[in-house]
């Protein structure tokens, strides 16, 4: 069963709990549309919007050579590079600048898209032209740990979006056997990966469109049992609900499943 390509857009917009932010980007697709290209489709649209709206600027601390003494005096540096025969003090000074690290996960991406195979080649010029509109940024080499590090704050949420799907791009363009270049892999054949993206979905919907149960979640679930020997708790395996409802009366559990073949053969038959 093929999920419609619209389909899996909104399904990672409610996993993701960015369904706000990704109504605002507005792309034109139809079923012939690879999911590469509409990822990259919604990166690109997201990125303009960003632009528009003016990219995010904090202070950094930065180290110069200059004459003279500006900011904070480094004043072992100074020694180390001769700086006082020379007349040039390495001072540290906070600069206000974009060149920050949601910007440069950004950035990072748009060279790592330039560089995978199978991109459709409009998508390809338009990625060129955004790196002409980021003057400043500088790439970063991507590590998991760049995107567990990011702290957003409510004013933030459009990054949060555009950064989740940076994630999500980083995780699935795989080093190709030619030098320097990247494959994207299809997740939705990941059967693992797709069945914790469908359980996020379902708990964020319920949260987003019902209101008789204020208490949405996941919930650990203790046994019932009785034992002299508290020890032998370790040995039971963990037990979680997939989603929980809950009001001041009732309470709802939802065991979420999802397969990539809703039908199997059976004899020749499918059921």
């Amino acid at each position: 069963m093929k999920i419609p390509i619209l389909n899996i857009y909104y399904l990672l917009s409610y996993a993701w709990n960015c369904l706000d932010q990704a109504k605002r980007v507005n792309v034109s697709v139809d079923d012939k549309t690879k999911i590469l290209d509409l990822l990259v489709m919604v990166f690109i649209s997201g990125v303009k919007i960003l632009l528009k709206r003016g990219l995010a600027s904090n202070y950094l601390e930065v180290s110069e050579v200059i004459i003279g003494v500006k900011g904070k005096l480094e004043l072992s540096e100074t020694i180390k590079n001769n700086g006082i025969i020379k007349l040039q003090n390495v001072c540290t000074m906070d600069e206000f600048s974009q060149n920050i690290m949601f910007n440069r996960i950004i950035v990072s991406i748009i060279y790592r898209l330039l560089k995978t195979q199978e991109l459709e080649s409009k998508l390809h010029s338009e990625l060129k032209k955004l790196i002409w509109q980021l003057p400043g940024i500088t790439p970063v080499f991507l590590e998991e740990q760049h995107f567990k590090k990011i702290r957003l704050n409510r004013q933030d949420k459009f990054y949060k979006f555009i950064l989740k799907l940076c994630e999500l791009i980083f995780e699935w363009t795989l080093p190709s056997e030619k030098n320097g270049e990247y494959r994207f892999c299809d997740f939705t054949r990941d059967e693992r990966k797709m069945n914790k993206l469908f359980e996020a979905f379902v708990r964020n919907f319920y949260k987003r469109n019902q209101g008789e149960f204020p208490v949405v979640r996941r919930e650990g679930i203790s046994w019932l049992w009785q034992n002299g020997n508290k020890n032998e708790e370790k040995f039971l395996p963990g037990m979680e609900t997939d989603i929980t409802l809950e009001n001041a009366t009732q309470k709802i559990i939802i065991d979420t499943k999802y397969y990539s073949k809703s039908m199997a053969e059976y004899y020749g038959a499918e059921k």
